[in-house]
């Protein structure tokens, strides 16, 4: 493989750069939402004594 060699493929619009970096945040987004809604929902359902615990 030469690195002279000039990539074949599919070669996007700006505008499909740009749709494509909105739908990879807004996905990144919801991944992180869904993360802390998770962690939010195993602290309530472990209850507040579990950050008190002696080390």
């Amino acid at each position: 493989m030469s690195g002279n060699k000039k990539r074949d493929g599919i070669v996007l619009t700006p505008e499909q750069l740009k749709s494509r970096r909105q739908r990879n945040v807004a996905i990144g987004l919801a991944v992180g939402f869904i993360v802390l809604l998770f962690y939010a929902v195993t602290i309530a359902k472990l209850g507040p004594g579990v950050l008190r615990r002696p080390m």
